[in-house]
């Protein structure tokens, strides 16, 4: 089992970034709320890692936090949860915000996520209740946000990948400022499709 990896980071293209660890590229897909907080492509990153073994590959999936990943492996062992899902609602949700949805019973801010409807939304609530802690705060740590080499292909490509549709993600780009970098595209554009963006 891969736990932790610790290398330059060579590239990214959300969701799946690429770490250099010794001359061996790991490419390793991570959630949104982890792509915040990488450096610039060329410095060192340090990751908790999750190792997904299925007949047709293996997958990497990171996390910047422990947390995070014991928020990821508790995910995973909801019937009808694999790992993409997993992945998009740690996107969506910060695991502090998921661990207090799920305290609360509020299947409203599940259900904002793509991928969840209300029945998986009350599957959620049923089988993780009493195993997620709720987090001292969010996520901590901050990275200078990388420039936009590729700008809204970038975010098209992230949204993609979590469960949005070209036509959502379409509507949702056209009220974002083209100045925005990729980061922060990324994460204006999910608070629109979740309905959670300031009015």
């Amino acid at each position: 089992m891969i736990g932790r990896l610790r290398g330059l980071l060579v590239e990214k293209t959300p969701p799946t970034i690429c770490i250099d660890v010794h001359g061996v590229g790991y490419e390793v897909d991570v959630p949104m709320s982890t792509y915040y907080l990488l450096p610039d492509t060329g410095q060192e990153v340090t990751l908790f890692t999750h190792l997904s073994i299925r007949d047709d590959a293996h997958v990497l999936y990171g996390f910047s936090q422990e947390q995070e990943r014991k928020t990821f492996r508790e995910l995973i062992k909801v019937s009808g949860i694999g790992a993409r899902t997993a992945l998009a609602i740690l996107s969506g949700l910060a695991a502090d915000e998921l661990a207090r949805a799920i305290e609360e019973e509020d299947s409203q801010t599940l259900i904002k996520v793509p991928g969840i409807g209300k029945k998986t939304a009350q599957r959620l609530l049923l089988e993780l209740r009493g195993k997620l802690s709720t987090l001292d705060g969010a996520m901590s740590g901050t990275t200078d946000a990388a420039p936009a080499s590729k700008g809204q292909d970038d975010v098209q490509h992230a949204l993609l990948a979590l469960g949005y549709n070209r036509t959502e993600i379409q509507r949702a780009l056209k009220k974002l400022p083209q100045e925005l970098t990729v980061e922060e595209g990324i994460r204006q554009a999910l608070q629109l499709l979740s309905g959670r963006a300031k009015a």
